[in-house]
């Protein structure tokens, strides 16, 4: 069980990362979500991650 663990975190943040990135009407907003959501999910690289994946979302 513990093995597991791990990868089901990881996937629940990312889930998470990816849900609160599309968060937002335009892409300035998505961006700004996604990074609040990346930073507080995996820190600094987590922010721009974050960033990248709400901009890329936007319509």
């Amino acid at each position: 069980m513990t093995y597991r663990t791990p990868r089901l975190l990881a996937g629940l943040c990312a889930a998470a990362l990816l849900t609160l990135a599309a968060c937002g009407n335009n892409p300035t907003e998505r961006a700004a979500t996604g990074g609040a959501s990346g930073a507080v999910l995996a820190g600094p690289a987590g922010a721009i991650v974050g960033g990248t994946v709400g901009a890329a979302t936007a319509n």
